[in-house]
């Protein structure tokens, strides 16, 4: 009787031991879950910033600047940003074509280097570009910047021009 009641004993540790065990290695792992639960959250679609491309405004008539991803979009006419150099900005975020009130701009035709700023209750947008190039129209390359209240951030670079 006395090994039964040793033996049962020492089953019991060992099995409390391993429950232990795997207790305690179960927890790092969910941590571990956690971390990437946090990063999936961060990097998913629902936090991205759709830009689409879009034909050049019907809306603009005169003085303008417009902007593509990239040389060949330009080219291509596959636009991403518009203005009308003045008031109002065009995009197309999200899948919605935009009509945006621009809220500072740079004088195109003094300044070598370009700077817009548009904002609204969804997005914060900003236009940085350097003068490659400057005859009847000038050409510019830089950086848009599109910044939601979420914190989600697109940056791309981008390839147009200004000019009347």
């Amino acid at each position: 009787m006395r090994y039964l009641i040793i033996f049962f004993s020492a089953f019991l540790l060992v099995a409390c031991k391993k429950e232990q065990q795997t207790a305690h290695t179960s927890t790092p792992a969910d941590s571990v879950k956690n971390v990437q639960d946090t990063l999936a959250a961060t990097d998913s679609p629902s936090g991205k910033i759709a830009v689409d491309t879009f034909p050049f405004p019907t809306e603009i008539k005169e003085c303008s600047c417009y902007f593509a991803k990239t040389k060949a979009d330009f080219l291509a006419e596959k636009y991403i940003y518009a203005d009308d150099a003045g008031k109002t900005a065009y995009m197309k975020l999200d899948g919605k074509r935009m009509a945006l009130n621009l809220i500072s701009s740079s004088d195109m035709e003094a300044d070598e280097e370009l700077s817009k700023e548009i904002e609204n209750d969804n997005y914060k947008i900003s236009v940085k570009g350097k003068k490659i190039k400057g005859e009847e129209a000038l050409l510019f390359e830089g950086t848009l910047t599109i910044e939601k209240p979420d914190g989600s951030i697109v940056k791309m670079p981008i390839y147009g021009e200004c000019g009347c």
